[in-house]
């Protein structure tokens, strides 16, 4: 009787244990299918790529595609002002965040509800686009480097996502730090960012993603200035425009850009040239996402 019911038991554990793989492998094709049809379409002939049909892998395998993006005179700008752009702006929007965080967690911060209240506000209030622009422009910063960075430097989502990390961490600890004659940035500095690294890792994704898809501060600030251009700006132009300019391209007529490459296969190209550096850079941070940092912080 019993080994009937361990059976039955082990039936529909299998049963179910079927059901999810099922569903774990028709989520992961759709998920994956549109980038690797994306990238085999990159590394297709363009002129065989016009006939359609092409799945996951590339049919007539070249990498003239890539050849030809990389001589445009845009690409290499575009590259390093966005990456320049997301190291600067996911660092000094880290320490800003964390800096504010910290503070607001103080419970001697006497002003702590009244920050928390503004902050709280400005994520569901805001001046509009017009009036962000104005300011822009009245602070002089159209045309500058400083528009990527400044105006996002502190967001209030990141600031509570940390903080709310801050309070779950053992008050004791700042109190012994205290007591060992640290002040407040030492606490800040060698106590409580390294118990947050979960948080900051988390926070650091997220702003590092949004600094390197974003375009449209490009196009209102610095869209006529070449030498300030991002990589998302010049994909988004490629994306709107339907044929090659051959201005672009270091001295190729359009005859011979052409018959290497059709606009089909730049967007296709650029995507993932835009796409991979972010793929890299994730395994790196999820790590954190499901480690605790602060399990045996406090000795008995």
């Amino acid at each position: 009787m019993l080994s009937k019911k361990l059976a039955a038991v082990s039936w529909s554990d299998r049963i179910f244990d079927l059901v999810v793989y099922i569903a774990i492998t028709v989520v992961t094709i759709v998920t994956l299918y549109p980038f690797l049809n994306v990238l085999a379409i990159s590394f297709n002939d363009s002129t065989d790529s016009i006939k359609g049909g092409i799945t996951i892998y590339p049919r007539v395998f070249t990498i003239k595609n890539y050849e030809t993006i990389f001589a445009y005179s845009g690409l290499m700008t575009g590259l390093k002002i966005s990456i320049l752009r997301t190291l600067i702006g996911t660092i000094l929007g880290l320490v800003s965040a964390s800096m504010l965080a910290f503070t607001l967690s103080r419970v001697d911060f006497q002003a702590r509800k009244f920050v928390s209240t503004f902050l709280a506000l400005t994520m569901y209030v805001s001046g509009g686009l017009i009036p962000g622009y104005i300011l822009i422009k009245d602070l002089h910063m159209i045309g500058t480097f400083g528009v990527y960075v400044l105006p996002g430097l502190v967001s209030a989502f990141n600031v509570f996502v940390i903080r709310s990390f801050i309070d779950g961490l053992p008050y004791a600890l700042q109190e012994s730090a205290k007591l060992d004659g640290a002040n407040d940035f030492t606490i800040y500095w060698r106590v409580i960012l390294p118990l947050t690294k979960p948080a900051l890792a988390t926070i650091a994704l997220f702003l590092a993603v949004g600094q390197w898809n974003s375009w449209l501060d490009t196009y209102l600030y610095n869209g006529s200035k070449d030498s300030l251009t991002t990589l998302q700006f010049e994909l988004m132009k490629v994306i709107q425009s339907t044929t090659t300019n051959a201005d672009n391209f270091r001295g190729r007529n359009m005859t011979e850009v052409m018959a290497q490459i059709s606009p089909e296969s730049v967007k296709m190209a650029i995507t993932i040239v835009v796409t991979v550096p972010i793929l890299i850079v994730y395994p790196f941070l999820q790590r954190y996402f499901v480690k605790g940092m602060t399990l045996g912080s406090v000795k008995s």
